[in-house]
């Protein structure tokens, strides 16, 4: 993408090529943040990603790994030895977004969680069902998002999750 000369926090002209769109998209793919944050304690290896990871195909794991190689958020690391060893970790920009937006955007929804849920299944009984679309959706956890586990908090903040080690809370 050509870097633009544009005002701070600004999506004036040229919106296809915005530097707020472009870091949305980050958020576009609903594993690739789940991935971040597996790999925010430090290096695994994909069988690792997979097992802190429930849920997610080996497909999508590649798929989501290469994507943030090429967004420069994570490296790929390969050992010459046998077997042959690969490790994924985290670069110092994908740490930047993890320890910055991804905790504010955590932060946000310890805070506001609840209100953005009952919204959403408030939009569930208004509108017709299977009659037109959803503009809510079915909330978070049929959008593919982390589900919450019964009896747990679904506002827990993404600090939570970060101090947490182990598998990603609220994934299966």
């Amino acid at each position: 993408m050509a870097r633009m000369s544009e005002p701070e926090d600004s999506c004036v002209e040229l919106v296809a090529d915005c530097r707020l769109r472009a870091t949305t998209d980050l958020f576009a793919h609903t594993w690739d943040p789940v991935v971040l944050m597996a790999l925010r304690l430090g290096p695994r290896r994909r069988r690792e990603l997979r097992a802190a990871i429930g849920g997610m195909s080996d497909k999508v794991l590649t798929e989501a790994l290469r994507r943030l190689c090429a967004h420069g958020l994570v490296e790929r690391r390969s050992f010459a030895q046998a077997p042959p060893r690969v490790e994924y970790e985290l670069t110092r920009l994908g740490h930047s977004l993890v320890d910055g937006p991804m905790k504010a955007l955590g932060d946000w929804t310890r805070e506001h969680g609840d209100e953005l849920l009952d919204a959403q299944e408030h939009a569930a009984r208004t509108l017709p069902a299977g009659g037109g679309k959803s503009v809510a959706g079915p909330g978070w956890a049929g959008l593919g998002s982390p589900v919450v586990p019964p009896g747990s908090d679904p506002a827990a903040s993404m600090e939570d999750a970060m101090a947490a080690p182990g598998p990603v809370p609220g994934h299966r």
